[in-house]
């Protein structure tokens, strides 16, 4: 098992769920992607769609940066 990381913040929907889900095809089962959005739409998108297309969301928190999170997915 491995983490990996995916800085989406200088994007916008829908390419922030586009661009994670590229990367969580790339990555084996049982492997961890941690991808850091913005609040507003990211935030809101990016682990529903994650969750709809079947991948487990673990955790959603805010950073030390305020207005930027991190969501930590599964496969």
């Amino acid at each position: 098992m491995a983490t990996y990381n995916l800085d989406v913040t200088k994007e916008h929907c829908p390419m922030t769920f586009v661009k994670t889900k590229i990367e969580l095809n790339k990555l084996q089962k049982g492997d961890i992607l941690n991808v850091k959005v913005t609040e507003g739409e990211p935030l809101d998108n990016v682990p529903k769609s994650a969750e709809e297309q079947g991948f487990n969301v673990l955790s959603v928190k805010e950073t030390e940066t305020q207005g930027i999170y991190n969501i930590e997915i599964k496969k």
